[in-house]
């Protein structure tokens, strides 16, 4: 059965089913044996059955190592690897700063440990940025790599990994699919270890590379286990240097990380079910054990990301959004984000031909909303939009915002029907005190670009397929969801 006889059987059935809810009264309920035998009906016509939802998740994370000044140990690890030559990535601000050095002091301090170094990684990476640092790698017969860096730097690191194995691989062979073929990685990659230098991305702990389709206009990436590094470095003391601005958004990463991860649906709502577990996303929707990375992360950034902006030098404060970063990682990495981050890929991509919005505290002369910023942007709307779907996990959002428990009476006494608008008033209330930008106005763009916006998101189904509440992504009623959480964002 084709793909949009499948969609259009789910949604007649989708539909039945939403006629007997309380919605629609008791007029609705009369219609509702009908409208179930026509879409039963109609199923029977097929020989292929409806997609079976997913019944297993799986586990996947970097090993870790957490502590003050562990750079110094990363050339000792890579000749425990019996490294014969590592290639090393960082962009031209981190290659001045001290985890650089500390890292190639590591390097130089064990014997017949050959590497070589790329530094011009660029912040928010394009198809040409990625393609010039894999031509690169391909010159070089690297056996092991190191990136020194923040995600830019760590995703570039593992693009330039994977198609070094798979050296007569085009870029859009393994990105994602529909944007890219999507194609699995069956072969064994180079050891890779990350080592951060901002309390973001979680790079070091997942499968997930993201890069800017210039010619597309939005972002997107390659999701696949195989991507992850066989280790992160994680070095309080990687972050001293990083601007405030930086740690911001960085930490905004952090933050809607394990707030899309934590309401993301629930693994076992995911369809269809893999024929093979090579076919397991990485992204497998909300489970147990991620729940417990995500909210922990979720809690621990709520408390610290306010020190940080007001005292950039708090090491307690920095320490503690480095684990939040990373327990986001491993949250998001095996439940995967959702609207949010979709919209963010073509608010950021966007920006460089449209409102050339430049975020104050950014080292470059080009057009950026960071990556943390643009996710932020939509957060309180989409929040307020994902409410339903799962009141009982928002009452807990609400109540961490709130700095109280879910049996606080003040969350307890709001009715599932009023919690998103409060949901809604408690993110926007915590971006504020982060001086984050007002809504999709703030930086430039105007009503008339919603449309555009949308249809940046829509193609974004890696991220999107994990939202709730949206229904059918690709037809009407995604596109109308996303339309008006766009326009719910546009100012605050």
């Amino acid at each position: 059965m084709a793909a949009a006889s499948r969609n259009t059987i789910l949604r007649l059935i989708n539909a039945s089913q939403h006629t007997s809810c309380p919605c629609h009264g008791a007029h609705a309920h009369a219609h509702h044996p009908q409208g179930q035998l026509q879409a039963i009906n109609q199923l029977r016509h097929f020989a292929t059955p409806v997609p079976e939802r997913e019944y297993a998740f799986e586990v996947a994370a970097s090993n870790l190592r957490f502590g003050d000044g562990v750079t110094r140990e990363v050339g000792m690890d890579l000749k425990n690897m019996k490294a014969r030559k590592v290639g090393v990535f960082t962009d031209p601000n981190v290659a001045k700063l001290k985890p650089m050095k500390a890292a190639i002091a590591a390097l130089e301090a064990e014997t017949d440990l050959p590497f070589e170094v790329y530094d011009k990684v660029v912040a928010e990476p394009t198809e040409e940025s990625w393609r010039d640092a894999i031509a690169w790698a391909r010159d070089h017969d690297f056996s092991h790599f190191l990136a020194v860096g923040g995600g830019s730097v760590i995703d570039t690191a593992k693009a330039a990994n994977l198609f070094t194995v798979y050296k007569d691989a085009d870029l859009m062979d393994f990105i994602n699919a529909p944007i890219g073929k999507g194609l699995p990685i069956k072969q064994t990659l180079r050891p890779l270890i990350a080592v951060p230098t901002t309390a973001g991305t979680g790079s070091e702990t997942t499968g997930t590379a993201i890069l800017d389709i210039t010619s597309r206009a939005f972002k997107t990436g390659i999701a696949n286990r195989a991507l992850k590094p066989v280790l992160g470095v994680v070095d309080v003391h990687n972050t001293e240097s990083c601007p405030t601005a930086v740690q911001i958004s960085a930490g905004l990463d952090v933050l809607f990380h394990s707030l899309e991860s934590y309401t993301a649906i629930p693994y076992t709502e995911r369809h269809p079910r893999p024929a093979n577990p090579i076919l397991r996303p990485a992204y497998q929707g909300s489970n147990p054990v991620a729940d417990i990375f995500s909210l922990w992360a979720l809690q621990t950034t709520v408390a610290n990301l306010p020190k940080v902006a007001k005292d950039h030098d708090d090491p307690e404060a920095r320490r503690q959004m480095l684990l939040a970063s990373s327990f986001a990682g491993i949250g998001f990495g095996n439940a995967g984000v959702h609207l949010c981050h979709g919209m963010s890929y073509p608010i950021s991509g966007l920006n460089k031909k449209g409102p050339k919005y430049k975020h104050p505290g950014y080292v470059t002369d080009l057009p950026i909303i960071p990556h943390g910023v643009s996710v932020a942007l939509t957060g309180p709307a989409v929040f307020e939009f994902t409410a339903p779907s799962a009141p009982d996990r928002h009452r807990q959002v609400l109540a961490t915002f709130n700095g109280t428990t879910v049996t606080d009476p003040s969350i307890l006494k709001i009715a599932d029907r009023d919690l998103g608008a409060h949901v809604y008033e408690a993110i926007a209330k915590f971006l504020d005190r982060l001086g984050v930008p007002r809504g999709l106005k703030a930086v430039g763009y105007k009503r008339s670009d919603v449309e555009m916006l949308a249809e940046g998101t829509l193609p974004q189904r890696r991220v999107l397929d994990l939202a709730p509440g949206i229904g059918d992504v690709v037809g009407s009623d995604g596109r109308e969801h996303i339309t008006r959480i766009l326009e719910r964002s546009f100012d605050y």
